[in-house]
């Protein structure tokens, strides 16, 4: 699957008072939404969190390599510390929560000049906005559910992060067969590695009952929907409507 493709999702966004940009750094790929272009700025900001993670990394290998939880270290930067915390919460490596870390640093970098930002980082979203805000779902072309799921967030639950995972759609790492897990937490390291997490459990239709429970003893974890084959299940503070 080429990135167009991965990316086509960038695309649908619907039109309005925003500028839409992308920022590109090494492996990071974000699209940007805000009220002006904030191009620098963004790239500012994941140079700095890339600097961190790599600094970090080279005095700690197992950060990077594992893929299960590594001891918290409260010393380290605020970027390791949140992706340590949602790794022991989700039961993953670290590195399963580095696109939703780096995706709300960088909307929490640009909110101060802008009062609406959201920051998409490979289908991890960081949101922050004064509007009601839809994403849609998406899935891969054989599903029941394409093109016709989106979930819906008033700006009183905003900022917040809504990630998602999947084994059939993408090029994320999935040891399951959901066609999308998507997770919404106030914290964006914690709703990336939770997708993942529950992604891995999401093996077969069957399955959907024993996902939704996990999530729903995640703390931090507000909601979760979970899409494989004919079947979808969710728990949680999440309202969807018809994309």
């Amino acid at each position: 699957m080429s990135l167009q493709t991965e990316r086509f999702y960038r695309s649908s966004h619907r039109r309005g008072p925003w500028v839409a940009f992308e920022v590109r750094y090494r492996e990071t790929d974000l699209w940007i939404r805000a009220r002006k272009d904030l191009g620098k700025e963004a790239l500012d900001e994941v140079i700095r969190c890339r600097h961190v993670l790599e600094g970090y990394i080279r005095r700690r290998p197992e950060f990077l390599r594992s893929l299960e939880p590594v001891e918290e270290d409260p010393l380290a930067p605020l970027l390791v510390r949140r992706m340590l915390r949602a790794a022991a919460c989700a039961g993953v490596g670290p590195m399963a929560a580095v696109a939703g870390a780096i995706a709300q640093s960088v909307g929490e970098a640009l909110k101060p000049l802008s009062p609406a930002v959201i920051v998409e980082n490979g289908g991890d979203c960081w949101v922050d906005a004064e509007e009601e805000v839809r994403m849609g779902v998406f899935t891969g072309p054989s599903s029941p559910f394409k093109d016709r799921v989106a979930l819906k967030f008033p700006a009183s639950r905003l900022p917040l992060g809504v990630c998602s995972s999947s084994g059939t759609v993408g090029h994320s790492l999935s040891l399951g067969k959901a066609d999308a897990v998507t997770v919404a937490s106030k914290d964006c390291a914690l709703a990336d590695a939770a997708a993942t997490a529950l992604g891995n459990e999401a093996r077969s239709p069957s399955s959907l009952g024993r996902v939704l429970d996990k999530a729903s003893r995640m703390e931090g974890v507000e909601g979760c929907l979970v899409i494989v084959k004919d079947r979808m299940g969710a728990w949680g503070d999440l309202e969807m409507a018809p994309l």
